[in-house]
């Protein structure tokens, strides 16, 4: 079978495959992310594998429209707006700015969505259970895993007595549940914890300064998509300063930081796309409840804990899902 590429003209990336003689009958999906495919390849593979298990292999009985904003959240409502026209029969929307402007793009065809924000407290869905309207999909709960990650933190830095929290008020309901995690575990270790805010790239840097001038021993990066997309920085700036960070994503360890501790994001599409497979069989998104991750990994850095002359606790090593290099 023959595969064509072409890019749209609305801002974003877009791929298509040729299709069999019979392309009428073949369903198309619509993939909204916000990232770049040379950073979200991954996930769109879980994507794909979830589909294969309810039977959809793509280039055979359906067939995949891209749609990516390169990490400008601002072309995510065109994008979307592109797809309805398309006419495609789901949408994949890979975050909340993404599957809201699918929402707000139309209410008839049926989203999927993965989403780090409470999906019914942003309006994407009625209820956990009965979602209601055309959206349904994964709810990835970070902020709930805030205090199993620092008490893997002080597991790998024992000597530490003081660390910092790096929260983004921006988003307020988020941030809350972030601290108020956080508290309860530093309770319970008996550490000190002082949270700093940051919403933008200078307001990073001067809370590295605070952290510094506090005596912290280590950093615990809250949840925000603001910090995932500032990855690099948060990594050069914490081995700048020589502190221990952990954050809540793989792709921020890869990026230099020293730990992350969350739910596998590539299985989390894989769940959606299961979701995407079952509603081509004609299931309704609004019968379909919210999913939940059901598995979660730790990542750690080697070659940033050398940097930071940590050494690792057997415990700690068995443990992790993957270890870099």
């Amino acid at each position: 079978m023959r595969r064509r590429e072409f890019v749209t003209l609305v801002g974003g990336t877009a791929a298509a495959w040729a299709l069999p003689v019979n392309a009428q009958a073949v369903p198309v999906v619509g993939w909204l992310n916000p990232q770049p495919l040379t950073t979200g390849r991954n996930l769109l593979d879980g994507f794909r594998k979830g589909l294969g298990e309810e039977g959809f292999v793509e280039g055979e009985n359906v067939m995949i429209e891209l749609r990516t904003a390169d990490g400008k959240g601002e072309r995510l409502p065109a994008l979307a707006g592109d797809l309805v026209q398309q006419g495609v029969a789901v949408i994949m929307a890979g975050s909340p700015p993404a599957a809201l402007a699918a929402k707000r793009a139309t209410s008839t065809i049926p989203i999927v969505f993965t989403s780090g924000a409470d999906p019914v407290r942003i309006g994407l869905v009625s209820s956990y259970n009965r979602p209601g309207g055309n959206a349904t999909g994964v709810h990835i709960q970070f902020s709930q895993l805030v205090g199993k990650r620092l008490a893997l933190l002080y597991e790998a830095v024992p000597q530490t007595a003081r660390i910092a929290v790096l929260v983004n008020p921006a988003h307020p309901a988020d941030a809350k549940a972030s601290v108020r995690n956080a508290t309860e575990a530093a309770r319970a270790l008996g550490l000190d914890i002082k949270v700093f805010n940051a919403t933008t790239t200078d307001e990073i840097d001067a809370a590295f300064e605070a952290f510094v001038i506090w005596r912290a021993g280590a950093v615990l990066v809250a949840p925000d998509i603001f910090f995932s997309r500032q990855r690099a920085q948060l990594a050069t700036i914490a081995a700048r300063h020589v502190l221990p960070t952990s954050v809540f994503a793989r792709n921020q360890v890869q990026a230099g930081s020293l730990m992350s501790y969350g739910p596998d994001n590539r299985d989390n599409y894989r769940q959606a796309g299961r979701y995407v497979g079952r509603i081509l069989k004609g299931e309704k998104p609004a019968d379909l409840p919210v999913l939940q991750p059901t598995k979660f990994e730790l990542v750690i850095n080697l070659k940033t804990a050398k940097a930071l002359d940590i050494t690792f606790p057997p415990s700690i090593l068995l443990s992790a899902d993957e270890v870099i290099e």
